[in-house]
């Protein structure tokens, strides 16, 4: 974190970290004004406001649940003591760790992988075949927004989330497939969006625990 925080702004990051952790995704303002006894959502919004400007917290507009956090302990909070969670279909628009994304637990430790591992994303389709990241694999994810050409992605277009290889000049990025049949994405960011949830850090083929670095 970049600056100190107050008790108040404490305890809404402290809890903010625990349902994260407990559920796989962040409290809505409501539930964290219900949980700390505030008198309204706006008043944790204020509060949201506040770390966001302290660097704790990174808010994504216009979803209730927009909230990450950029510590990278606690950004790291949802691999439990249970193992990495087992991401399989996204839901439109919904963060990636969200409870109902997760089909189980694998009983790897995050540090297994360099580094380590913040959850593991069954793989849909066949666009990344020619690197040997195959139809239900599982892929070691990584969170982090920052990342290098070249590396393996998680990457969320709009609604979608889809794996490839990044590729960045200037605003121009391309996200290329392993794969002859698939053509690259190409994104303007200067007018579209473009989100990381990650990099790949690993591959468990055929999510039967085989780990492949």
């Amino acid at each position: 974190m970049t600056q100190s925080l107050t008790k108040r702004q404490q305890n809404v990051y402290d809890f903010i970290a625990k349902t994260i952790s407990d559920h796989g995704y962040p409290p809505t303002r409501v539930e964290i004004a219900q949980a700390l006894g505030f008198r309204s959502p706006n008043a944790a919004e204020e509060h949201l406001r506040a770390l966001e400007r302290k660097g704790a917290i990174r808010m994504v507009r216009n979803t209730s649940r927009g909230i990450r956090l950029t510590d990278r302990d606690a950004a790291t909070a949802s691999a439990t003591a249970e193992g990495l969670p087992i991401i399989g279909e996204v839901a439109a628009g919904s963060p990636i760790l969200a409870a109902e994304h997760i089909d189980r637990y694998c009983p790897l430790p995050p540090e297994y992988f360099t580094p380590r591992a913040d959850y593991l994303l069954r793989v849909r389709g066949l666009s990344m075949q020619g690197i040997g990241i195959l139809e239900g694999d599982l892929l070691a994810v990584h969170r982090t927004e920052q990342v290098r050409n070249g590396q393996i992605v998680v990457a969320r277009l709009e609604d979608d989330v889809t794996v490839k290889r990044f590729s960045r000049e200037g605003n121009q990025v391309q996200l290329l497939a392993e794969n002859r049949d698939f053509a690259p994405i190409n994104i303007d960011l200067s007018t579209e969006g473009l989100d990381i949830e990650g990099v790949g850090v690993g591959v468990i083929r055929g999510g039967n625990g085989q780990a492949l670095g």
